[in-house]
């Protein structure tokens, strides 16, 4: 389970790294986080609209977007049969679990990018301990 103060305490002190980073390692910083930080209502909105999983493709959790989508399709497939029940049960265990996902969108997110901002950082500030 993710802490909202947790992650919000992560982010500032990550923050606060990147305040004292020279102004041009700081500009690469910006730079490189523009392109790879993501949107929490990207997110929000893919798991609302395909409960599926397909917001986790979005995150790069490939296994676990795999296995949910696999999960929903048989339980849609599952319809059209004689294990009609097990269908049923297959897409809403699926859309139950992803409820978790669609109400801490926002701190998902925020985690994933605190992630994302730390290995930006380590890159910046190894390429200048190379030189």
């Amino acid at each position: 389970m993710l802490s909202d103060s947790e992650v919000t305490e992560e982010e500032e002190r990550i923050r606060k790294l990147v305040r004292q980073l020279p102004d041009d390692k700081r500009f690469v910083f910006f730079q490189e986080a523009e392109k790879r930080l993501k949107d929490p209502d990207t997110y929000a909105t893919l798991n609302y609209l395909f409960i599926a999983g397909l917001h986790h493709f979005y995150l790069g959790n490939w296994l676990r977007g795999v296995t949910n989508l696999a999960i929903f399709l048989i339980g849609i497939v599952m319809l059209f049969t004689s294990m009609r029940i097990v269908g049923i049960l297959l897409i809403l265990t699926v859309s139950v679990i992803e409820l978790y996902a669609l109400f801490k969108s926002q701190i998902i997110v925020q985690a994933y990018n605190n992630a994302v901002m730390k290995k930006i950082y380590r890159e910046i500030t190894r390429s200048s301990d190379r030189r």
